[in-house]
């Protein structure tokens, strides 16, 4: 069976690039004696995630309880959460998530949730090692780097919660355009974070975790020799959002890792002069991002547009350019590669255009 049999619109996981991904970054971290903890909230599937531990991986890290309790359903471990957990109800589901993996960490970055967690868990005679969240200068998430000594003597007069590190996850910086500027401002941020953390493992001498980085500073922030572990998500899929930022080789293009995940497209309507319509809208390809990049050498002058719910465009970009007539099914590398997973139910497995298989996107809707 080729991927030209599969119904459109649909995921395509190109496995030698996928597994080339996957090794290439996890050599490169290892190589470097640090460790990979990369983020489920990108691929949201259980079976890539069992793969990046077989890799390596010290871990996996997770955005929502929801998505580690997946994980855990599925047998994975060494779970990060790396967003605030505040809620009562989130709490009790994060204790009893605790009850059935131990090793579970998540970030904390309040006194009053904190404190929330650390009654529950007295309750349930239960205790968990916590990261104190940094705020990057975001504003999204973390403490302010300024308070975080204050914060981490009042995480200490919790009694069963376990100050094991800090995690500063600057995501404003991941898609800066220009590598010379995205190097010098993500080595900014986590030098001071190094500072901060070297600090905190001389009062707490149980904070030896510090978890940070993404796809776009990994080469960058290996730098920082006190980072112990890094938290990565896209690299193993790619899109279009991060193939178009500047690189170490080159600042016109990502060259690091390749697009193994393509949105397959089909076309059907060429009733219009100068485009065709195909079935990938905005409920098959997310739209906040890049614009979707047609891959197929055959129509690779032809532009995506987007066309409404469940349709978009292929232009031509002058008169004269070949458009391909309906039926035809053409490869798109996704614009957003996180929030595209999350609209489809599973990835269809290539091998030199056959498909092999394929792996249910289980976490998908995970966002409690």
């Amino acid at each position: 069976m080729g991927t030209t049999d599969l119904d459109t619109p649909c995921l395509v996981l190109d496995l030698d690039l996928f597994e080339a991904n996957l090794h290439r970054m996890q050599g490169l971290v290892a190589a470097a004696g640090r460790h990979l903890r990369p983020h489920a909230k990108t691929h949201k599937c259980s079976e890539i995630a069992r793969r990046q531990i077989e890799a390596g991986a010290i871990g996996i890290c997770v955005a929502k309880v929801s998505e580690a309790e997946g994980l855990v359903d599925s047998g994975i471990g060494g779970i990060l959460i790396t967003g605030p957990v505040s809620s009562a109800t989130k709490i009790q589901r994060l204790a009893g998530l605790i009850e059935r993996a131990p090793e579970t960490m998540v970030v904390v970055e309040s006194a009053i949730s904190a404190g929330l967690l650390d009654r529950e868990l007295s309750r349930r005679g239960l205790g968990m090692n916590v990261l104190l969240d940094l705020d990057p200068d975001f504003g999204r998430t973390g403490v302010p780097f300024g308070s975080a000594l204050e914060f981490a003597a009042e995480l200490a007069g919790f009694q069963n919660l376990r100050l094991a590190g800090i995690q500063v996850y600057a995501g404003h910086l991941q898609h800066v355009t220009s590598y010379s500027e995205r190097r010098e401002a993500s080595l900014r941020v986590l030098r001071e974070a190094a500072g901060i953390f070297r600090v905190l493992g001389e009062r707490f001498p149980g904070c030896n975790i510090f978890s940070t980085s993404g796809t776009g500073t990994v080469d960058i922030d290996l730098e920082i020799s006190e980072i112990t572990e890094f938290q990565p998500g896209s690299y193993v899929c790619m899109d279009e959002e991060y193939l178009r930022i500047g690189s170490a080789g080159s600042e016109t293009g990502f060259e690091t890792y390749a697009p193994a995940l393509r949105v397959l497209t089909g076309v059907v309507s060429a009733n219009q002069p100068g485009f065709v319509t195909v079935d990938a809208g905005l409920k098959a390809v997310y739209r906040d991002g890049a614009t979707p990049r047609v891959l197929d050498a055959r129509y690779a002058q032809l532009a995506y547009e987007w066309f409404g719910d469940e349709y978009g465009k292929l232009l031509a970009p002058a008169p004269g350019i070949a458009l391909p007539p309906p039926g035809t099914t053409v490869e798109l590398v996704a614009s957003h590669c996180d929030p595209t997973i999350n609209l489809h139910d599973r990835f269809h497995l290539v091998r030199n255009h056959e498909v092999v298989g394929d792996w249910p996107i289980n976490l998908r809707g995970c966002c409690q």
